[in-house]
């Protein structure tokens, strides 16, 4: 996954923004929001991926050709990069357009569970960067050094970690790359079904049947009981891979049911009990669903669960 990279000057000023697209939603998942206040750009810490490339969109869903255009017309009017990598670990984000777009499953969807509902709408107010793959076990060696993983290789994702672990992991990454302590964060809930989903209405960002499943990640069906390398499968309309399958995500948010309204840049609640994880694993296919809602002790560690990691893009 190395790529080659050229630095992101961080001496970027305030700039007053409108990327306003003006669109009317006609069934894609996300519409565009205005953004005019001031953002600050600033990649201290990174570096621009000079040859990314935008994702194909053959075999996606409908709503996915939509969400890239939102993705390119982000990178055009605000200036930021499609792709950033961090400049020692070599962790690869993509741009995730800001929008809103409508977060659970319908009351029909096939293995849908009572906590991904009611469908609620929910705005993501600014853009922001998502790790283009769940984190890798070298990736989690040169911070940590110990690999805690059940199946072991440098390309497959750590797993056999706890959601507490990710936060020393977080802390101890900021300190390496020399970024402030919360630069590098787990995505919220709602941020991660945003990226996943990537415009898609459906089960998964490929369609609906159980073979659109097999193109988009590892499950039972296909898995052999094991994790395997990442960015193997396709990735969705953002250039994101492996966000069904292969391992759970651990996510920032404490579980809790779903508000009923409307909702911008929710971060769930301030105490509970579980952490969210989304995307399902290797193990069983209905979980490997875009709305669905998986939860835990944050001490727990279990042989499918890994995450991939989220920053800011304009604060």
């Amino acid at each position: 996954m190395t790529t080659s990279s050229k630095n992101f000057a961080a001496s970027r000023d305030w700039a007053d923004t409108d990327i306003s697209i003006s669109d009317e939603p006609h069934g894609a998942q996300t519409t565009d929001i205005a953004i005019t206040d001031r953002i600050f750009r600033s990649f201290d810490g990174f570096d621009e991926v000079p040859d990314a490339d935008y994702a194909p969109l053959e075999g996606l869903a409908p709503g996915s050709r939509e969400a890239q255009e939102r993705q390119r017309k982000t990178v055009e009017k605000l200036n930021f990069p499609l792709e950033i990598c961090s400049r020692v670990v070599d962790i690869h984000f993509r741009l995730i357009p800001a929008g809103t777009f409508i977060m659970g499953s319908p009351e029909n969807e096939e293995g849908r569970c009572k906590d991904e509902g009611p469908q609620h709408q929910v705005t993501i107010s600014r853009p922001y960067y998502m790790g283009t793959f769940q984190l890798t076990q070298a990736q989690w060696q040169k911070v940590m050094s110990k690999n805690p993983s059940r199946f072991n290789s440098d390309d497959l994702p750590v797993e056999r970690f706890s959601w507490n672990n990710c936060q020393q992991y977080l802390r101890k990454l900021c300190e390496i790359e020399g970024v402030p302590e919360g630069t590098y964060r787990l995505p919220t809930e709602s941020e991660w079904e945003c990226a996943c989903r990537a415009g898609t209405t459906t089960r998964y960002y490929t369609g609906d049947s159980d073979s659109d499943l097999d193109r988009a990640g590892w499950y039972d069906g296909n898995s052999d009981r094991k994790t395997h390398p990442a960015g193997q499968k396709a990735p969705n309309a953002y250039g994101l891979y492996d966000m069904l399958g292969n391992v759970w995500e651990w996510c920032q948010d404490w579980h809790a049911a779903y508000a009923s309204g409307n909702v911008t840049d929710p971060s769930g609640p301030a105490k509970g009990s579980h952490r969210v994880v989304r995307g399902g694993s290797w193990r069983i296919a209905n979980y490997c669903r875009s709305a669905c809602r998986g939860l835990n002790y944050p001490g727990h560690v279990w042989n499918d669960y890994g995450f991939r990691l989220s920053l800011p893009a304009g604060q």
